[in-house]
Formats: C-alpha cells, sequence, structure tokens
C-alpha cells in the first residue's frame, strides 16, 4: 500500500518554535501542530514543506533536516517532520489555522500538541536546546 506523506515544519526563529492551531477538520480544530501538508506527486518532502509553508502561513523557509521517525496519522498517511528554519516573511494563518504563536523550548508544553505531533514536537524542542539559539 502506498502511502501519501504528510510534512511538518518544526520552523524556527531566534530560538522559538511555530505552533499552529487547528480551525479544520472539526476533528482537529483548537489542537496545535507543527505546520505543514501533503507531499503532491512529483515533489520531494522539502519543496513540499516549502510549498505548504508559503501558502499555509505566507513564510519563506528552508528545510534544514528531517527529524527521525514517523507518525500514522489515518490509514494511508504518515507524517514526517523536518526542522527549518525561517528566512522572510512574517509568519501568519492563512488557512487551515486560527492562531500562531511562536515558542521558547520551556513554553513547547503550554499547547495541546495533536497526539501525532508530539515526539516530533518533543525532538525538535530538543534540537532548538542543542542549537543554543
Amino acid at each position: 500500500m502506498n502511502e501519501t506523506v504528510v510534512v511538518a515544519g518544526a520552523v524556527y526563529d531566534q530560538g522559538r518554535l511555530l505552533a499552529a492551531r487547528r480551525s479544520a477538520p472539526p476533528e482537529l480544530a483548537g489542537r496545535w501542530e507543527l505546520p505543514g501538508g501533503k507531499v503532491e506527486p512529483g515533489e520531494s518532502a522539502q519543496q513540499a514543506l516549502v510549498r505548504e509553508l508559503r501558502e499555509e502561513l505566507g513564510i519563506e523557509t528552508e528545510p534544514l533536516e528531517r527529524i527521525a521517525g514517523e507518525w500514522p496519522l489515518r490509514p494511508g498517511l504518515v507524517l514526517h517532520a523536518w526542522t527549518a528554519r525561517l528566512l522572510d516573511g512574517e509568519a501568519r494563518p492563512l488557512q487551515d489555522h486560527d492562531e500562531l504563536r511562536w515558542l521558547a523550548p520551556d513554553e513547547a508544553d503550554s499547547v495541546d500538541w495533536l497526539p501525532q505531533d508530539r515526539p516530533a514536537v518533543a525532538e525538535a524542542v530538543r534540537i532548538l536546546g542543542k542549537l543554543g539559539h
């Protein structure tokens, strides 16, 4: 069975991690996630991440490294997370989100993350801590 990959970006800027609150679909609304979306045919994961973050948040990013692991979202969908650096723009919720927050590493637990995002967030926070920004 071919799985569709959903890419999520652990976007860093000034030592903080970007969290996005879902506004849709209803079963996910109000929970927080690392923003991103589905990889389209003919697109690399990195290309998809850059496109999705541009479409959803209006920002330009540079994917850095894939976070180890993958997390099933539902049958046929699997989540891969990448660290990414903010290059340009001010993040704003354009699609699928109603609020954004920049979280310092010690604030990462202050939002209600979607369960499938929690392992990636924990690793992203660990990586962010190593960067020492």
